[in-house]
């Protein structure tokens, strides 16, 4: 705190990156996936995954489970950028819409905070494979105190 006028101290990207980097380090699902982020900012997350075999349904198509799990993850990671250190989020609704069958090299997600709350966030998705937008979702993040 700020003993000025009781405020919390800015967080500084640096900070915001590396408490979220900590906190994947018990994301063992992404880690599973293969997928990792690659922009953190206060209420917006990027991640990026290689497709490979695992990630495959019928006719080479990427698993539409895969798909919205990426989504999943990017909206929930940018809600946890906004809340408290030891607060967390979980998701309460997802919804996804699939746009184009997920054939390429490379899936990149991007997720967003729309609208910020004291309980809830609502937040939105894309994921991408290469340069077509395949997906996009909107999701409702719960806050989490602990307890």
């Amino acid at each position: 705190m700020n003993s000025e006028n009781n405020f919390p101290a800015p967080v500084t990207s640096t900070d915001l990156e590396t408490r979220i980097r900590r906190k994947l380090l018990g994301q063992g699902f992404m880690h599973l996936i293969g997928a990792d982020l690659t922009v953190i900012t206060p209420g917006r997350v990027e991640a990026e995954l290689t497709i490979a075999s695992q990630h495959l349904q019928q006719h080479g198509f990427t698993h539409g489970g895969l798909i919205a799990t990426l989504a999943d993850l990017v909206a929930g990671f940018a809600a946890v950028t906004l809340v408290p250190e030891g607060v967390g989020v979980v998701t309460s609704d997802l919804k996804i819409s699939y746009l184009h069958p997920g054939v390429g090299q490379r899936l990149r997600a991007i997720g967003w905070v729309l609208k910020p709350g004291r309980r809830l966030h609502f937040c939105e998705a894309e994921v991408w494979c290469d340069e077509l937008m395949i997906a996009k979702a909107s999701a409702t993040m719960a806050v989490i105190e602990p307890q």
